[in-house]
């Protein structure tokens, strides 16, 4: 396939495995305030046809007037049924659909403690205690304070904000396990500073805190572990500029996946899109659902299967309930 950079298409010619893709829950770099609190990447690889054909089944059984259909309208309890066929063994995208998930303030931790420690695994370990030790208002305030020291927006000194805090909690809770995690970041100022300091060139090209980009790459690795060459179908995000798809594509072949494109479409256009629309709306509100305990444990177990094992979720017992265990982050 050649490069068109009105389309948003790169990447080489060759038989390749088609994958339409959407997302659910983008509140761009404010992770810890916004509307959301799990971030969803749907990936489905149905014929145009079939996927043509489950969105029409879909309309016959809700009946809405709605011009285009939205995971809202499967997710109403009038329309329980529909949503149980469509997730069902039995139903149309099973076996042929993958969502990666997103928990955004174990993704924040993640990616503040990797930038200034370069040390994921004491991401998870703070993301684990911070809660239990510094209580619901402390922890609080450091999510606030690490998602304002990474976004690219400038408000206030986010570099002194963040330090604060974390001297004050380490101050309150000494000798905890998660004040240990502190002290370490509270040496990293300066790694903070240069950070910052970056932004006065301009904005980055790749933000550290929006989860999208990262994420098609993972479902890119997910449909191409076997080797064969996926392209991706992709709703036109304004995100999606030719120079980020370039570095998904860079991204992706650095880490062994071969991926051979992404086009963008209008997702009322495509019905693959559509369909991959339903279920990551689907998938974020489940998984939200089940990450506040207020989770319904039939659509767990239905949205199971579709859950990637490797989703970034730092809540070890709803990720429990969310996905088939194997071996592997998540």
């Amino acid at each position: 396939m050649s490069g068109n950079r009105e389309d948003g298409e790169r990447g080489a010619a060759g038989p390749c495995l088609e994958i339409a893709c959407d997302e659910s829950g983008s509140d761009g770099e404010n992770l810890t305030g916004g509307n959301t609190d799990v971030f969803a990447h749907a990936g489905v690889s149905l014929p145009l046809a079939e996927a043509a054909s489950a969105v029409r089944e879909i309309r016959d059984r809700i009946r809405s007037p709605a011009e285009e259909y939205k995971a809202n309208h499967l997710l109403r309890e009038k329309h329980r049924a529909v949503l149980e066929w469509l997730l069902a063994p039995e139903g149309p995208i099973h076996g042929r659909a993958r969502v990666h998930l997103m928990e955004k303030t174990y993704f924040v931790v993640d990616r503040a403690v990797s930038l200034l420690l370069g040390d994921p695994a004491e991401a998870a370990a703070l993301f684990r205690a911070g809660h239990r030790t510094f209580g619901e208002d402390g922890w609080r305030v450091f999510l606030e304070a690490a998602n304002h020291l990474l976004r690219v927006r400038h408000d206030g000194d986010p570099v002194e904000t963040f330090y604060g805090t974390v001297d004050a909690l380490c101050g309150a809770h000494p000798g905890t396990d998660a004040a240990r995690i502190l002290e370490r970041l509270a040496a990293t100022r300066f790694r903070a500073e240069a950070y910052r300091t970056g932004f006065l060139d301009g904005p980055p090209l790749i933000p550290v805190l929006n989860p999208l980009l990262p994420a098609i790459v993972r479902t890119a690795a997910l449909w191409g572990g076997d080797g064969r060459p996926v392209r991706l179908v992709h709703d036109r995000q304004n995100m999606l500029t030719p120079d980020r798809i370039a570095w998904i594509l860079e991204a992706a072949r650095q880490a062994g996946v071969g991926l051979a494109g992404v086009r963008l479409v209008v997702a009322r256009d495509d019905a693959r899109v559509q369909v991959a629309d339903f279920l990551a709306g689907i998938a974020r509100k489940i998984a939200s659902d089940e990450l506040n305990g207020r989770g319904d444990p039939a659509l767990t177990a239905l949205l199971r299967p579709y859950v990637d094992p490797a989703s970034v979720w730092g809540d070890v017992r709803s990720r429990t309930l969310l996905t088939v265990q194997v071996s592997g982050r998540c």
